[in-house]
């Protein structure tokens, strides 16, 4: 344990700060952001993440924004693990049959109003996966989308200015 810790006191701070015109336009995206939320929930927004089949290549971007660097909390965003407590579903992937029930499940737990957003290329259309004997293709085949986060993966900053336009819908 103590070489543990003497090995992180040696290392010290490795994360980098983000070019200032990124953290610039995050903090754009974000006041924007923020105010949206504040108009339409009077509270923060709390987002349930759904995988409902994906690489994983747009769950690290999501967990990016939840890390030090890019800091959603501070603009009132926060994610739970359970669906009656989210605002809104984000679900990556294309939705593979396996995950069809466990997905419209979720969105049925989630109480109204409720905003769905598909991340990535294989949330809005199926993407490289496409249609096929084990995915269904994109998430508006099982539930109704309400905004498409298009990329593969989408960075953070685009992330949350589609947050900002399904919570400005």
């Amino acid at each position: 344990m103590l070489r543990i810790l003497h090995q992180i006191f040696r290392t010290g701070i490795v994360t980098e700060p983000l070019p200032s015109a990124i953290e610039a336009e995050i903090e754009e995206v974000g006041a924007r952001l923020e105010e949206a939320i504040k108009r339409r929930f009077r509270r923060s927004l709390t987002i349930r993440q759904v995988d409902a089949g994906s690489c994983n290549a747009c769950e690290l971007e999501i967990h990016a924004i939840n890390n030090p660097v890019y800091n959603s909390e501070r603009f009132g965003i926060h994610f739970t693990a359970s669906p009656r407590f989210a605002d809104m579903l984000l679900v990556t992937g294309p939705v593979s049959r396996n995950m069809e029930i466990a997905l419209c499940r979720t969105y049925n737990a989630t109480p109204c109003p409720k905003l769905v957003v598909a991340v990535g290329d294989c949330g809005c259309s199926g993407g490289i996966f496409g249609e096929s004997y084990a995915s269904l293709g994109g998430v508006d085949k099982v539930i109704p989308v309400d905004v498409y986060i298009k990329g593969c993966p989408p960075t953070p900053v685009v992330m949350l200015q589609g947050i900002l336009k399904a919570v400005g819908k």
